[in-house]
């Protein structure tokens, strides 16, 4: 998954595509995101090859957040509305709470859905697999493989209709 997700990551960039990371502040209310970053990347911890394969560059975004949602008590939607975002793609862990809770926010807003179904992980598959079928079947997600995604044309199709 993470080496499928650093792929398309490259492949939206090189689109022009903004990158938002949004991860958990596991409750620390005075954290900032370049210190989980460290963590991960300077410690041992579990997650650190998932971190070295998804390093944020630069000039990517990021957005902490208190619970399962990317949009709950958070800055995503203003973030969104400031890079004038129609579509949404979604990729992470996990699929069938983080992906699928901030699904329905950005469902409820409006916004068109990407979860690329090889850009997602759950506890398990079958957790997975229930997760992908309720956004594509509930919230209208387009769930195809990121290889079959076209990051010029999603693009393109978002910047129609602005003046």
């Amino acid at each position: 998954m993470a080496q499928q997700i650093a792929i398309l990551k490259q492949r939206a960039r090189q689109a022009g595509i903004p990158v938002i990371y949004v991860n958990d502040n596991f409750g620390r209310w005075r954290s900032n995101f370049q210190a989980y970053v460290d963590h991960c990347l300077n410690e041992d911890v579990r997650g650190r090859v998932l971190a070295e394969q998804l390093k944020p560059d630069e000039d990517d975004y990021f957005v902490l957040k208190p619970k399962h949602s990317g949009f709950f008590s958070t800055t995503l939607d203003i973030l969104l509305d400031y890079l004038q975002v129609e579509t949404v793609i979604l990729t992470g862990i996990a699929g069938n709470i983080c992906v699928l809770f901030t699904a329905n926010d950005a469902y409820m807003r409006d916004f068109h859905l990407v979860v690329p179904s090889d850009c997602v992980a759950s506890n398990t598959e079958q957790d997975n697999q229930h997760a992908l079928d309720e956004m594509r079947t509930v919230l209208k997600a387009d769930t195809r493989p990121s290889g079959e995604l076209d990051c010029e044309a999603l693009k393109r199709d978002a910047t129609r209709g602005r003046s």
